[in-house]
Protein backbone atom coordinates (compact mmCIF):
# COMPACT_ATOMS: atom_id res chain seq x y z
CA UNK A 1 0.00 0.00 0.00
CA UNK A 2 2.70 2.66 0.74
CA UNK A 3 4.00 2.33 -2.45
CA UNK A 4 1.12 2.52 -4.48
CA UNK A 5 0.52 5.38 -2.73
CA UNK A 6 3.70 6.25 -3.45
CA UNK A 7 3.39 5.54 -7.34
CA UNK A 8 -0.17 7.62 -7.61
CA UNK A 9 0.85 10.50 -6.13
CA UNK A 10 3.79 10.52 -8.40
CA UNK A 11 1.69 10.24 -11.29
CA UNK A 12 -0.46 12.97 -9.90
CA UNK A 13 2.02 15.59 -9.38
CA UNK A 14 3.42 15.08 -12.47
CA UNK A 15 -0.13 15.44 -14.27
CA UNK A 16 -1.37 18.16 -12.40
CA UNK A 17 1.70 20.68 -12.15
CA UNK A 18 -0.98 23.82 -11.94
CA UNK A 19 -4.05 23.23 -9.57
CA UNK A 20 -5.67 25.60 -7.46
CA UNK A 21 -5.09 25.11 -3.42
CA UNK A 22 -8.81 23.01 -3.50
CA UNK A 23 -8.13 21.09 -6.45
CA UNK A 24 -4.91 19.90 -4.46
CA UNK A 25 -6.87 18.92 -0.87
CA UNK A 26 -9.60 17.35 -3.26
CA UNK A 27 -6.91 15.36 -5.05
CA UNK A 28 -4.92 14.39 -1.51
CA UNK A 29 -8.34 13.61 -0.17
CA UNK A 30 -9.44 10.81 -2.81
CA UNK A 31 -5.88 9.42 -3.02
CA UNK A 32 -5.59 8.98 0.93
CA UNK A 33 -9.51 7.44 0.98
CA UNK A 34 -7.91 4.98 -2.45
CA UNK A 35 -5.02 3.90 0.15
CA UNK A 36 -7.65 3.16 2.98
CA UNK A 37 -9.35 0.94 0.70
CA UNK A 38 -6.52 -0.91 -0.49
CA UNK A 39 -5.49 -0.96 3.14
CA UNK A 40 -8.78 -2.65 3.63
CA UNK A 41 -9.03 -5.03 1.22
CA UNK A 42 -5.32 -7.01 2.05
CA UNK A 43 -6.13 -6.98 5.35
CA UNK A 44 -9.83 -8.32 6.33
CA UNK A 45 -11.50 -8.46 9.98
CA UNK A 46 -11.36 -11.41 11.80
CA UNK A 47 -14.51 -13.43 11.12
CA UNK A 48 -15.13 -11.66 8.15
CA UNK A 49 -15.65 -13.12 4.91
CA UNK A 50 -12.87 -13.81 2.30
CA UNK A 51 -12.76 -10.74 0.00
CA UNK A 52 -15.14 -8.41 1.71
CA UNK A 53 -13.15 -4.85 2.44
CA UNK A 54 -12.54 -3.65 5.26
CA UNK A 55 -13.79 0.09 6.31
CA UNK A 56 -11.06 1.22 8.23
CA UNK A 57 -7.52 -0.51 9.51
CA UNK A 58 -7.27 -1.07 12.90
CA UNK A 59 -4.69 1.72 13.65
CA UNK A 60 -7.41 3.91 12.37
CA UNK A 61 -10.50 2.33 14.12
CA UNK A 62 -10.59 1.29 17.90
CA UNK A 63 -11.36 -2.62 18.69
CA UNK A 64 -14.77 -2.91 18.67
CA UNK A 65 -15.93 -4.78 21.92
CA UNK A 66 -18.85 -6.79 22.93
CA UNK A 67 -19.87 -5.51 26.41
CA UNK A 68 -22.97 -6.85 26.15
CA UNK A 69 -22.12 -10.71 27.06
CA UNK A 70 -20.70 -9.36 30.12
CA UNK A 71 -23.18 -6.95 31.36
CA UNK A 72 -25.75 -8.20 33.73
CA UNK A 73 -29.20 -7.30 34.11
CA UNK A 74 -29.55 -3.66 36.25
CA UNK A 75 -30.76 -4.48 40.20
CA UNK A 76 -33.28 -1.42 40.16
CA UNK A 77 -33.18 -1.44 43.96
CA UNK A 78 -28.98 -0.37 43.42
CA UNK A 79 -30.17 2.63 41.41
CA UNK A 80 -29.29 6.13 43.06
CA UNK A 81 -31.42 8.92 42.71
CA UNK A 82 -29.62 12.67 43.18
CA UNK A 83 -31.77 15.71 43.75
CA UNK A 84 -31.30 19.06 43.56
CA UNK A 85 -32.88 20.86 40.52
CA UNK A 86 -36.13 22.61 41.22
CA UNK A 87 -37.41 21.66 36.82
CA UNK A 88 -36.94 19.27 34.93
CA UNK A 89 -33.25 18.08 34.30
CA UNK A 90 -32.45 18.64 30.26
CA UNK A 91 -28.62 17.56 30.14
CA UNK A 92 -25.91 15.99 31.44
CA UNK A 93 -22.13 15.13 31.26
CA UNK A 94 -19.63 12.64 33.31
CA UNK A 95 -16.06 14.07 33.92
CA UNK A 96 -13.36 11.85 31.65
CA UNK A 97 -12.15 10.60 34.88
CA UNK A 98 -15.86 9.09 36.00
CA UNK A 99 -15.64 10.86 39.25
CA UNK A 100 -18.45 13.76 38.71
CA UNK A 101 -21.66 14.43 36.80
CA UNK A 102 -22.34 18.11 35.51
CA UNK A 103 -26.39 18.54 34.74
CA UNK A 104 -28.32 21.49 33.73
CA UNK A 105 -32.30 21.84 34.02
CA UNK A 106 -34.80 24.17 33.00
CA UNK A 107 -34.43 26.63 35.85
CA UNK A 108 -31.20 28.00 34.19
CA UNK A 109 -29.13 26.66 37.06
CA UNK A 110 -25.93 24.72 36.23
CA UNK A 111 -24.72 22.40 38.92
CA UNK A 112 -21.46 21.76 37.62
CA UNK A 113 -18.70 21.31 39.90
CA UNK A 114 -20.36 19.06 40.71
CA UNK A 115 -22.03 15.89 41.86
CA UNK A 116 -20.13 13.47 43.16
CA UNK A 117 -20.45 10.22 41.72
CA UNK A 118 -18.89 8.56 45.15
CA UNK A 119 -20.76 10.12 47.55
CA UNK A 120 -23.52 12.07 45.60
CA UNK A 121 -23.09 15.16 47.12
CA UNK A 122 -24.05 18.35 45.23
CA UNK A 123 -20.74 20.31 45.39
CA UNK A 124 -21.64 23.39 43.41
CA UNK A 125 -24.77 25.56 42.32
CA UNK A 126 -24.42 28.35 39.87
CA UNK A 127 -27.65 30.11 40.24
CA UNK A 128 -29.14 31.30 36.78
CA UNK A 129 -30.93 35.04 36.51
CA UNK A 130 -33.46 37.16 34.63
CA UNK A 131 -32.88 37.31 30.75
CA UNK A 132 -30.41 39.89 29.86
CA UNK A 133 -28.28 39.85 32.95
CA UNK A 134 -25.93 37.01 31.73
CA UNK A 135 -22.93 39.39 32.38
CA UNK A 136 -24.09 40.36 36.16
CA UNK A 137 -25.02 36.51 36.98
CA UNK A 138 -22.45 33.55 36.41
CA UNK A 139 -24.86 31.15 34.85
CA UNK A 140 -27.79 31.26 32.30
CA UNK A 141 -30.78 33.11 32.26
CA UNK A 142 -33.14 30.73 30.17
CA UNK A 143 -33.57 26.73 29.70
CA UNK A 144 -30.28 25.33 29.36
CA UNK A 145 -30.56 22.54 26.53
CA UNK A 146 -27.30 21.61 25.78
CA UNK A 147 -24.11 20.37 27.36
CA UNK A 148 -20.52 18.95 26.60
CA UNK A 149 -17.05 18.54 28.58
CA UNK A 150 -13.59 18.47 26.66
CA UNK A 151 -11.64 15.15 26.42
CA UNK A 152 -9.23 16.65 28.95
CA UNK A 153 -11.89 17.66 31.49
CA UNK A 154 -10.70 21.12 31.48
CA UNK A 155 -13.62 22.96 29.31
CA UNK A 156 -17.06 22.49 30.08
CA UNK A 157 -19.46 24.10 27.47
CA UNK A 158 -23.82 24.97 28.23
CA UNK A 159 -26.06 26.33 25.73
CA UNK A 160 -29.35 27.68 26.47
CA UNK A 161 -32.60 28.81 24.52
CA UNK A 162 -31.34 32.66 24.72
CA UNK A 163 -28.72 31.92 21.82
CA UNK A 164 -25.74 31.94 24.20
CA UNK A 165 -22.90 29.14 25.04
CA UNK A 166 -21.03 29.38 27.84
CA UNK A 167 -17.59 27.88 28.70
CA UNK A 168 -16.92 27.29 32.00
CA UNK A 169 -13.53 25.57 33.92
CA UNK A 170 -14.82 22.53 34.82
CA UNK A 171 -12.72 22.48 38.23
CA UNK A 172 -13.33 25.73 39.50
CA UNK A 173 -17.23 26.53 38.33
CA UNK A 174 -16.01 29.69 36.88
CA UNK A 175 -17.33 31.24 33.87
CA UNK A 176 -14.72 31.99 31.37
CA UNK A 177 -16.03 33.52 28.19
CA UNK A 178 -19.65 33.70 26.47
CA UNK A 179 -19.61 32.57 22.75
CA UNK A 180 -22.82 34.72 20.60
CA UNK A 181 -23.42 34.21 17.30
CA UNK A 182 -26.48 31.61 16.50
CA UNK A 183 -29.77 33.08 15.90
CA UNK A 184 -31.93 30.46 17.87
CA UNK A 185 -32.04 27.93 20.94
CA UNK A 186 -28.66 26.14 21.26
CA UNK A 187 -29.84 22.46 21.35
CA UNK A 188 -26.44 20.73 20.74
CA UNK A 189 -22.54 20.94 21.85
CA UNK A 190 -19.90 18.52 21.40
CA UNK A 191 -15.78 18.73 21.95
CA UNK A 192 -13.79 17.30 19.14
CA UNK A 193 -12.03 14.61 20.78
CA UNK A 194 -8.59 15.17 22.15
CA UNK A 195 -8.96 19.04 21.41
CA UNK A 196 -10.73 22.04 22.68
CA UNK A 197 -12.53 22.45 19.18
CA UNK A 198 -15.94 23.31 19.85
CA UNK A 199 -19.21 22.42 17.45
CA UNK A 200 -22.67 23.66 18.45
CA UNK A 201 -25.83 23.37 16.76
CA UNK A 202 -29.14 25.49 17.01
CA UNK A 203 -32.68 25.41 16.26
CA UNK A 204 -31.65 28.58 13.29
CA UNK A 205 -30.28 25.20 11.14
CA UNK A 206 -26.90 25.54 10.81
CA UNK A 207 -23.65 24.09 12.77
CA UNK A 208 -20.53 26.50 14.15
CA UNK A 209 -17.05 25.44 15.07
CA UNK A 210 -15.05 27.47 17.35
CA UNK A 211 -11.84 27.11 19.20
CA UNK A 212 -12.57 27.24 23.07
CA UNK A 213 -8.59 27.64 23.97
CA UNK A 214 -8.34 31.06 22.13
CA UNK A 215 -12.05 32.22 22.37
CA UNK A 216 -12.27 32.36 18.89
CA UNK A 217 -14.99 31.42 16.23
CA UNK A 218 -13.91 29.41 13.16
CA UNK A 219 -17.00 28.98 10.93
CA UNK A 220 -20.63 28.24 9.76
CA UNK A 221 -22.27 25.47 8.19
CA UNK A 222 -25.22 25.18 6.50
CA UNK A 223 -27.49 22.61 5.22
CA UNK A 224 -30.51 21.22 7.56
CA UNK A 225 -34.19 22.52 6.13
CA UNK A 226 -35.88 22.60 10.09
CA UNK A 227 -34.24 23.30 13.61
CA UNK A 228 -31.10 20.89 15.01
CA UNK A 229 -31.81 18.75 17.38
CA UNK A 230 -28.46 17.17 18.46
CA UNK A 231 -25.35 16.83 17.47
CA UNK A 232 -22.18 14.19 18.49
CA UNK A 233 -18.55 14.30 17.61
CA UNK A 234 -15.38 12.08 18.32
CA UNK A 235 -11.69 12.07 16.95
CA UNK A 236 -12.01 13.05 13.53
CA UNK A 237 -12.83 16.62 12.24
CA UNK A 238 -16.22 15.67 11.92
CA UNK A 239 -19.63 15.90 13.79
CA UNK A 240 -23.12 14.38 13.24
CA UNK A 241 -26.39 16.20 13.59
CA UNK A 242 -29.95 15.15 14.02
CA UNK A 243 -31.84 17.74 12.16
CA UNK A 244 -35.68 17.56 13.80
CA UNK A 245 -38.76 17.58 10.94
CA UNK A 246 -36.03 17.66 7.85
CA UNK A 247 -35.79 13.63 8.69
CA UNK A 248 -32.09 13.87 8.13
CA UNK A 249 -29.50 12.64 9.46
CA UNK A 250 -26.20 14.43 8.63
CA UNK A 251 -22.11 13.77 9.06
CA UNK A 252 -20.23 17.15 8.44
CA UNK A 253 -16.85 16.90 7.06
CA UNK A 254 -15.41 20.12 8.33
CA UNK A 255 -12.15 20.27 6.38
CA UNK A 256 -13.53 19.54 2.93
CA UNK A 257 -16.95 21.66 4.04
CA UNK A 258 -19.02 19.07 2.41
CA UNK A 259 -21.64 16.78 4.37
CA UNK A 260 -23.60 13.07 3.98
CA UNK A 261 -26.94 13.25 3.98
CA UNK A 262 -28.93 10.15 5.75
CA UNK A 263 -32.53 8.97 5.74
CA UNK A 264 -34.53 6.62 7.75
CA UNK A 265 -37.00 7.86 10.32
CA UNK A 266 -40.37 9.14 9.83
CA UNK A 267 -40.76 11.27 12.40
CA UNK A 268 -38.78 14.11 13.98
CA UNK A 269 -34.85 12.75 14.49
CA UNK A 270 -34.86 14.27 18.08
CA UNK A 271 -31.57 12.89 19.60
CA UNK A 272 -28.46 10.99 17.96
CA UNK A 273 -25.04 9.50 19.27
CA UNK A 274 -21.59 8.08 17.53
CA UNK A 275 -21.06 4.58 18.58
CA UNK A 276 -17.20 4.49 17.31
CA UNK A 277 -16.25 6.15 13.90
CA UNK A 278 -18.26 3.88 11.68
CA UNK A 279 -21.46 3.72 13.43
CA UNK A 280 -24.08 6.04 15.12
CA UNK A 281 -27.32 5.61 16.87
CA UNK A 282 -30.97 7.90 16.37
CA UNK A 283 -34.06 8.26 17.47
CA UNK A 284 -37.43 10.07 16.73
CA UNK A 285 -40.90 11.30 17.80
CA UNK A 286 -41.76 8.13 15.58
CA UNK A 287 -40.78 5.61 18.44
CA UNK A 288 -38.03 4.59 15.98
CA UNK A 289 -34.42 3.69 17.00
CA UNK A 290 -31.77 3.69 13.69
CA UNK A 291 -28.20 2.13 13.93
CA UNK A 292 -26.29 3.52 11.16
CA UNK A 293 -22.59 3.05 9.23
CA UNK A 294 -21.23 6.79 7.69
CA UNK A 295 -21.18 4.78 4.42
CA UNK A 296 -24.66 3.64 3.87
CA UNK A 297 -27.32 6.54 3.65
CA UNK A 298 -29.94 4.01 5.04
CA UNK A 299 -30.22 2.90 8.41
CA UNK A 300 -28.41 -0.76 9.10
CA UNK A 301 -31.05 -1.58 11.61
CA UNK A 302 -34.26 -0.05 12.71
CA UNK A 303 -36.46 -0.66 15.79
CA UNK A 304 -40.07 0.72 15.41
CA UNK A 305 -42.07 1.54 18.62
CA UNK A 306 -39.06 0.62 20.62
CA UNK A 307 -40.61 1.53 23.57
CA UNK A 308 -43.97 0.54 22.78
CA UNK A 309 -47.25 2.73 22.65
CA UNK A 310 -48.80 5.22 24.81
CA UNK A 311 -52.80 6.34 24.54
CA UNK A 312 -52.74 9.92 24.23
CA UNK A 313 -55.77 11.85 24.36
CA UNK A 314 -57.46 8.81 23.22
CA UNK A 315 -55.63 8.35 20.12
CA UNK A 316 -52.62 5.35 20.26
CA UNK A 317 -48.97 6.94 19.13
CA UNK A 318 -45.46 5.55 19.62
CA UNK A 319 -43.41 7.22 22.99
CA UNK A 320 -41.22 9.39 21.77
CA UNK A 321 -37.48 8.24 21.52
CA UNK A 322 -36.11 11.01 23.85
CA UNK A 323 -32.49 9.90 24.40
CA UNK A 324 -29.75 7.85 22.97
CA UNK A 325 -26.80 6.67 24.46
CA UNK A 326 -24.15 4.63 23.64
CA UNK A 327 -21.17 2.96 25.42
CA UNK A 328 -18.45 3.78 23.09
CA UNK A 329 -16.62 1.53 21.21
CA UNK A 330 -18.76 -1.40 22.41
CA UNK A 331 -22.04 -2.88 21.30
CA UNK A 332 -23.79 -1.49 24.12
CA UNK A 333 -26.67 1.09 23.76
CA UNK A 334 -29.35 2.38 26.14
CA UNK A 335 -32.60 4.52 24.97
CA UNK A 336 -35.04 6.70 27.26
CA UNK A 337 -38.65 7.86 26.55
CA UNK A 338 -41.32 8.63 28.59
CA UNK A 339 -42.59 5.04 28.69
CA UNK A 340 -41.40 4.45 32.52
CA UNK A 341 -38.30 2.56 31.34
CA UNK A 342 -34.61 3.30 30.38
CA UNK A 343 -34.09 0.03 27.50
CA UNK A 344 -30.42 -1.23 26.94
CA UNK A 345 -30.08 -2.74 23.19
CA UNK A 346 -27.20 -4.78 21.99
CA UNK A 347 -25.73 -4.45 18.11
CA UNK A 348 -25.45 -7.62 16.87
CA UNK A 349 -24.85 -9.11 13.95
CA UNK A 350 -21.83 -6.47 12.84
CA UNK A 351 -23.94 -3.76 13.56
CA UNK A 352 -26.77 -5.13 11.14
CA UNK A 353 -29.41 -5.94 14.46
CA UNK A 354 -30.42 -3.94 17.23
CA UNK A 355 -31.53 -6.57 20.45
CA UNK A 356 -33.53 -5.76 22.96
CA UNK A 357 -31.70 -6.84 26.41
CA UNK A 358 -33.56 -4.96 29.64
CA UNK A 359 -35.85 -2.80 31.08
CA UNK A 360 -34.71 -0.59 33.71
CA UNK A 361 -37.78 1.20 35.58
CA UNK A 362 -37.56 5.14 35.31
CA UNK A 363 -40.38 6.87 35.99
CA UNK A 364 -40.47 10.46 34.17
CA UNK A 365 -39.29 11.85 30.83
CA UNK A 366 -35.75 10.66 30.42
CA UNK A 367 -33.97 13.82 28.52
CA UNK A 368 -30.44 12.89 28.59
CA UNK A 369 -28.67 9.67 29.33
CA UNK A 370 -24.60 9.20 29.41
CA UNK A 371 -22.97 5.68 30.17
CA UNK A 372 -19.39 6.27 31.92
CA UNK A 373 -15.88 6.14 30.01
CA UNK A 374 -15.48 2.72 32.32
CA UNK A 375 -18.54 1.14 31.48
CA UNK A 376 -19.33 0.52 34.75
CA UNK A 377 -22.85 3.15 35.21
CA UNK A 378 -25.13 4.89 33.22
CA UNK A 379 -26.83 8.24 34.25
CA UNK A 380 -30.25 9.49 33.56
CA UNK A 381 -31.46 13.05 33.17
CA UNK A 382 -35.17 13.11 34.36
CA UNK A 383 -38.05 15.53 34.21
CA UNK A 384 -41.87 15.94 34.31
CA UNK A 385 -41.57 17.28 31.12
CA UNK A 386 -39.54 16.61 27.70
CA UNK A 387 -36.49 19.32 27.18
CA UNK A 388 -37.69 20.81 24.51
CA UNK A 389 -41.33 21.50 25.07
CA UNK A 390 -44.86 20.52 27.50
CA UNK A 391 -46.55 18.60 25.59
CA UNK A 392 -47.41 16.33 28.43
CA UNK A 393 -46.27 16.24 32.34
CA UNK A 394 -45.98 13.41 34.12
CA UNK A 395 -46.89 14.41 37.47
CA UNK A 396 -45.59 11.74 39.41
CA UNK A 397 -42.27 11.49 38.27
CA UNK A 398 -38.74 13.45 40.01
CA UNK A 399 -36.84 16.22 38.66
CA UNK A 400 -33.83 14.27 39.43
CA UNK A 401 -30.25 12.55 38.14
CA UNK A 402 -30.24 8.48 38.41
CA UNK A 403 -27.19 6.88 38.34
CA UNK A 404 -27.47 3.17 37.18
CA UNK A 405 -24.80 0.66 38.20
CA UNK A 406 -24.15 -1.56 35.21
CA UNK A 407 -22.83 -5.38 37.20
CA UNK A 408 -20.14 -7.36 34.85
CA UNK A 409 -20.20 -11.21 35.31
CA UNK A 410 -17.75 -12.46 37.40
CA UNK A 411 -16.32 -14.84 35.20
CA UNK A 412 -16.54 -12.04 32.07
CA UNK A 413 -15.07 -13.76 28.95
CA UNK A 414 -11.89 -11.68 27.60
CA UNK A 415 -12.95 -10.02 23.99
CA UNK A 416 -9.22 -10.75 22.73
CA UNK A 417 -10.19 -14.73 24.20
CA UNK A 418 -9.71 -17.22 21.61
CA UNK A 419 -13.41 -18.04 20.04
CA UNK A 420 -14.57 -15.06 21.93
CA UNK A 421 -17.93 -14.02 19.97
Amino acid sequence: SPSLGRRRREAAAEEEVEETPQEKKLRLAKLYLEELRQHGESRPGPGAPPGRPRPLSPALTPPHIPLSLQVQPPDPANIRVLRGHQLPVTCLVISPDDRFIFSASKDGSVIKCKWEVESGKKLCVVPGGKKGTEERHMGHASHVLCMAISSDGKYLATGDRNKLIMIWDAATCKRLHIFTGHHDAISGLSFRKGTHQLYSASHDRCVKVWNVAENAYVETLFGHQDVITGLDSLSRECCVTAGGRDGTVRLWKIPEESQLVFYGHQGSIDCIQLINEEHMVSGADDGSVALWGLTKKKPLALARQAHGMQDAQGLQQPYWISAVAALRNSDLLATGSHSSSVKLWKCSEGFRKLEPLWDIPLVGFVNSLKFSAAGDFLVAGLGQEHRLGRWWRVKEAKNSICIIPLRRRATAPSPKAPGSS
